[in-house]
């Protein structure tokens, strides 16, 4: 937000210096970004008069200028197309720095021709952000003056940045209300402005509220839409705005004097009467900055009988813009609603001073006001008769209070105000103030949609009486640190194990884009953000692995190997806090090689990140299940899910293809989930390892080969192998897989038979074998192979 100090001073009765408004207005949160004095700037730039402009006897497009400085003549070689004789322009001279480029000037030959200076544009200067031809100088000027000395901008330019949430303060009327609250000035009101109409407006309205809660205009007849006044045009051009015409100068000047944007369309131009609704996909709509838009469905427009002719809350149209042949006009002030025009603006990638305040809120009661001030300034600018104002909609305000009581200062943010300097601070910002007995009530003004709770109210009188004022306090006896809650140091733990396999651990955004959170299962509409900070990153994250992909393939481009990642952090289901799971997730990507000459380099598979999500298990001794219940962003035939009884405590597999695809990666990609709040906590915690037990007899070894059908798991083999008998099998292991066809396989297993209390026998031996056939047989169908 730029504006001048003059013009503050319109709103502001002060004498205090600028230093003093810049250290409050940075103190009141309003930080001042920079302070710039545009006459010291430009001084060596003075005003001077063409004499002679002759054609440049090796160009074309090249005129030999004769100027005349005051003192002296000067001869310079100048392209622009308005450069002639008689005109007073701006002259820059060998030695002068350049505003826009920063480069010196030197004594430089054109085309073989001496050129002793530079006549400038204001662009050049950067007074402008665009200009056409070199700067016009009123015949007036005085020969050698300063340009900026007699352009006025001696005036102090201010900068300051705004947050989102004081879109009030986009207005200088709004930056002197906050100042005056600190007690070096009084804020000058806003004058109630009223124009009677004087005939019917010949335009009705029909108004989808759901595009424009309130909507206000008139139509004024007769209007001269000249040059705006000197003094409009030397107030614009101070903050950077380029004087267009007296219509449009005036909406930009009640758009930085008041934040109360608004537009002028020529009466003339429009086709029939006025409909503001949401737009249908497939219209098109060229907007006065010359590009034509592909408007989306539900963006709020105006529309006429041919058409879209304005984008509303951002953008006016060319169909209907006003040029100097205007004479009659329809004004528009209406309000629009804050989160449309900011995706509407996002999505056509517009962005306009009208944009910038709707987005961060307009006051919803300043509709018709500002209409009245307007048509003020311009039937006291251009002329004509004002019609009677048209009106669709209401006001979209409700007035809101807050139980407040003036301790709370104290007992919040730390510094003693007494009641009356409370009370006085709050009525300066606009609040309203109702006295009960032991506190009091407090309603805030339209403008500040963003004090909801007495907290808020703290904030504002503490921000105006200057953070700095909070007394230290110094801490007494340090606190013992509180022990960590078990789930915490499970978190700690899971770092641990994973780092020591190898994985880096990464800390990512705990939102996603769109497009990627659709590659992890539906994405419900309550997880999408209605103001995010970026489009890549609007919705809470249903999964954790997308930002894991993302780093893989940033590694991977800059040919990083081998990728293993993992993160511990939350991932939603909703946005409640029991849609919120803690997640431990890890990703191995392409070739594991330890760089050492013996060892083979090979590529990542399950079995790398089943261990992985083992570990962790393992650490509550834990030994789930498992079945191909996986979701559909892995590989359905190289994936599982680990589950204890019915509770799913995990994932692990191969990355299904199209998600590698659509994160450009390449494979092979394999990952693990855990989450990690449905595992349970130890009750114990111990280091004692448990005694050894080991048995004095001799083991024994068996080995079975059994023939099933090819969708047998091989888990479920060695389940019923198990149960024959648990507490004589000490191991059971699957050593060869066979593919037979026709739909069957061998599963060759090892089984260690371990006996505790004596040495078997033959028979006892051959009991166990009978057993395990037959329970592989009743689970599996599973026949000994021949």
């Amino acid at each position: 937000m730029r504006f001048t100090l003059s013009w503050l001073k319109e709103h502001l009765r002060t004498d205090a210096s600028l230093e003093l408004i810049s250290e409050k207005l940075t103190s009141l949160g309003l930080v001042v970004d920079k302070i710039h004095n545009k006459a010291e700037e430009l001084a060596p730039f003075k005003i001077c008069e063409i004499i002679e402009a002759d054609k440049h006897p090796n160009a074309d497009r090249l005129q030999v200028c004769r100027v005349n400085t005051g003192d002296e003549i000067l001869q310079v070689v100048c392209g622009a197309a308005n450069a002639r004789k008689g005109l007073k322009v701006v002259l820059a001279r060998p030695g002068d720095r350049i505003p826009s480029n920063n480069q010196i000037l030197k004594v430089g030959k054109v085309r073989d021709v001496d050129s002793f200076g530079m006549l400038c544009s204001a662009q050049e200067l950067l007074l402008e952000e665009n200009s056409e031809g070199i700067i016009e100088v009123d015949q007036e000027a005085p020969l050698g003056e300063s340009y900026a000395a007699w352009l006025g901008l001696n005036d102090p330019l201010i900068e300051i940045e705004i947050t989102p949430n004081r879109g009030d303060c986009l207005g200088v009327n709004g930056i002197a209300r906050d100042l005056s609250a600190t007690g070096i000035g009084a804020y000058v009101p806003l004058k109630a402005e009223t124009c009677k109409g004087l005939s019917p407006s010949p335009i009705s309205l029909k108004l989808d509220r759901e595009a424009c809660p309130h909507f206000t205009g008139r139509v004024i007849r007769g209007v001269k839409n000249g040059p705006s006044p000197e003094w409009l045009q030397r107030k614009l051009r101070s903050i950077g705005l380029r004087p267009i015409s007296a219509l449009v100068d005036i909406t930009n000047f009640f758009t930085y004097d008041r934040g109360r944007p608004l537009h002028v369309f020529d009466l003339d131009k429009l086709k029939g009467n006025l409909t503001v609704r949401l737009s249908h996909r497939g219209e098109s709509f060229k907007a006065l900055d010359g590009k034509s838009y592909a408007l989306a469905e539900d963006m709020a427009v105006i529309a006429d009988d041919s058409g879209v002719v304005s984008l509303g809350g951002i953008m006016g149209g060319e169909s209907t813009g006003c040029e100097e042949t205007t004479q009659n006009v329809f004004l528009e002030c209406a309000f629009f609603d804050s989160i449309r025009t900011a995706l509407t603006g996002r999505t056509l990638g517009i962005l306009s001073d009208a944009r910038y305040r709707f987005e961060r809120g307009v006051d919803p009661t300043s509709t018709l006001p500002g209409l009245e001030a307007a048509t003020h300034m311009i039937l006291e600018i251009c002329g004509g008769e004002a019609s009677d104002i048209v009106e669709e909609g209401s006001i979209p305000y409700e007035l809101s209070s807050i139980t407040f009581s003036s301790s709370r200062v104290e007992t919040l943010g730390g510094m003693k105000v007494n009641a009356e300097r409370v009370h006085e601070i709050l009525k300066s910002l606009g609040f309203d103030l109702h006295n009960k007995q032991d506190h009091i009530i407090v309603c805030p003004p339209s403008w500040r949609f963003d004090i909801e709770h007495e907290a808020d109210l703290v904030e504002e009188i503490l921000r105006v009486e200057g953070y700095d004022k909070i007394p230290s306090v110094s801490y007494g006896e340090r606190p013992q640190q509180k022990p960590l809650a078990p789930f915490q140091e499970r978190r700690f733990e899971v770092r641990d194990r994973l780092a020591a396999r190898g994985l880096v651990e990464v800390i990512t955004w705990s939102f996603v884009s769109q497009e990627e959170a659709r590659l992890f299962g539906d994405v419900p509409d309550n997880l999408t953000l209605l103001n995010p900070i970026s489009q890549d990153l609007s919705t809470m994250r249903p999964n954790v692995l997308p930002h894991l992909l993302s780093a893989a393939r940033y590694n991977q481009n800059r040919a990083l190997e081998p990728i293993g990642l993992f993160e511990i952090g939350p991932q939603f289901s909703d946005p409640t806090p029991q849609g919120q799971h803690m997640m431990a997730v890890g990703l191995r990507v392409g070739s594991l090689h330890s760089g050492h000459w013996s060892e083979k380099k090979r590529s990542v598979d399950i079995y790398d990140v089943k261990a992985d999500a083992l570990s962790i298990l393992e650490m509550g001794r834990l030994t789930p299940q498992w079945d191909r219940t996986a979701p559909n962003w892995y590989h359905p035939g190289r994936s599982a899910a680990l589950k204890l009884g019915q509770h799913v405590l995990g994932y692990f597999g191969e990355i299904h293809p199209h998600v590698i695809k659509a994160f450009d990666l390449k494979g092979p990609v394999v990952g693990f989930e855990l989450f990690l709040d449905r595992l349970p906590l130890s009750k114990k915690k111990s280091t004692a390892k448990p005694k050894l037990d080991l048995s004095p007899y001799q083991s024994v070894e068996r080995d079975f080969a059994f023939v099933v059908d090819q969708k047998v798991a091989a888990d479920s083999l060695l389940k019923a192998a198990t149960k024959a008998d648990p507490s004589l099998i000490d191991q059971i292991n699957l050593f060869d897989v066979f593919e037979m066809g026709d739909g069957k396989k061998s599963l060759a297993i090892r089984v260690r038979l371990q006996p505790k209390d004596h040495t078997l026998t033959e028979d006892e031996i051959q009991a166990v074998s009978q057993k395990i056939i037959s329970l592989v047989a009743q689970n599996t169908g599973g026949v000994l192979r021949q």
